[in-house]
């Protein structure tokens, strides 16, 4: 076998271990990325459940504050019983 036969078929193996090696590398790089995306997916559903959780408890509070309390809308007449009258102050 002739030296650059040899040369030849050493580059081709070398070249042919390195797009292997690349192409391993890149599906871990993707694996890692996708369960990045995954677990960031978990977080925002971990969050709005607690966010709604929230929500649920502020509404039991506010039906149970109404059943003790009496409540007035204040847009229906926001003027009547008060005082328009005002002082000047000349």
């Amino acid at each position: 076998m002739s030296r650059a036969s040899k040369l030849t078929l050493a580059a081709t193996g070398l070249g042919t271990a390195g797009i292997v090696y690349f192409v391993h590398w890149a599906q871990e790089q993707d694996r890692a990325a996708m369960h990045r995306g995954v677990e960031r997916d978990m977080e925002k559903q971990r969050i709005r459940q607690e966010r709604q959780a929230d929500f649920e408890l502020q509404k039991a509070l506010e039906k149970e504050y109404l059943k003790i309390q009496t409540v007035h809308s204040t847009t229906d007449d926001s003027n009547s019983g008060t005082n328009t009258s005002r002082s000047t102050g000349s």
